[in-house]
């Protein structure tokens, strides 16, 4: 008899296992939705509008003097010098000095003050207590303006008009308030029993406070900080009380110089504004980070 040849059958293929597959789903892209597509639309159409009057203020700073009045929305040639020549013909770079000390110095203060007090006040339960958290509060519902005749008077008896610490101090003494209240709550949020064991373990009242309450209440001392300088960077009206001479002038009062009684200086104004605003902006991109990591920072030991 033939012998019969026997042809051997290919191996099937093995069969994918269920983690290959949940790896080759999750590397496909995914196509987003009408509701994703149109809440994409609404982000990106809120963020030009509020990025609008930013762009139109960069722009008319580089417009040529004689193209403020065209109406068309970009210039023929930028006009780099515009810059050069507002930091040149003007005090403005004495303003920016005056304002960034005057505005550094308000939050340093304000912080020194305002931490031992609002620390004092969440921790120690004192007589009066409520009534000093509601004087804090109702002085801050004081205006500047009001009080302008009255802080002229005395700043001037005191030969301190024109002085850079005249702005420190009433900047300071307006966001103090706000400061401490503030602070107090975030104190008042974070367990005593994280101190008792830090003073257990041998530091002081001090040393708990330093290196486990303060790092835990880092973002409300950071909103604190950048409410306290962004109020006495956009400060005007004492600024412009209580300083006289056009080189210790703030920066807000210093760009105002550009509006005269019938012309506006439209291209040096904005030129200043565009400078005004770069420190904010710095400021925000450090400081960002730093509210994250105050919420996890101080409670390991």
């Amino acid at each position: 008899m033939a012998q019969q040849t026997v042809i051997p059958r290919p191996a099937a293929a093995p069969a994918a296992t269920p983690a290959v597959d949940r790896k080759t789903r999750a590397r496909r892209p995914r196509t987003p939705g009408p509701r994703t597509l149109l809440i994409a639309a609404v982000a990106w159409f809120l963020a030009a509008m509020f990025l609008l009057p930013y762009a139109e203020m960069v722009i008319t700073a580089l417009r040529p003097a004689d193209e403020l009045r065209d109406a068309t929305y970009l210039p023929s040639a930028f006009e780099w010098a515009n810059f050069v020549d507002v930091w040149r013909e003007s005090h403005l770079g004495d303003n920016l000095r005056v304002t960034l000390l005057v505005a550094g110095g308000s939050t340093l203060l304000v912080l020194l003050v305002a931490i031992p007090a609002a620390y004092y006040t969440a921790r120690i339960k004192f007589r009066g207590r409520r009534l000093f958290l509601l004087l804090v509060l109702v002085t801050q519902m004081f205006q500047p303006t009001s009080l302008l005749v009255g802080l002229y008077r005395e700043f001037y008896q005191l030969d301190m008009l024109n002085s850079v610490w005249t702005l420190i101090l009433c900047n300071a003494a307006f966001n103090l308030a706000f400061a401490i209240w503030i602070l107090t709550a975030y104190f008042s949020a974070i367990p005593e029993a994280l101190e008792e064991a830090a003073m257990i373990d041998g530091l002081g009242r001090a040393g708990a406070l330093l290196r486990i309450t303060l790092p835990l209440a880092m973002p409300g001392v950071v909103t604190a900080m950048i409410f306290t300088f962004i109020a006495a960077w956009n400060e005007f009206v004492m600024g412009l009380t209580l300083s006289t001479a056009p080189e210790s002038q703030p920066l807000t009062v210093g760009i105002n110089s550009f509006i005269g009684n019938y012309t506006v200086q439209w291209n040096y104004l904005f030129a200043g504004s565009v400078i005004a605003i770069v420190p904010v902006v710095v400021l925000f991109a450090l400081i960002e980070r730093k509210v994250v990591s105050g919420l996890t920072a101080g409670s390991v030991k």
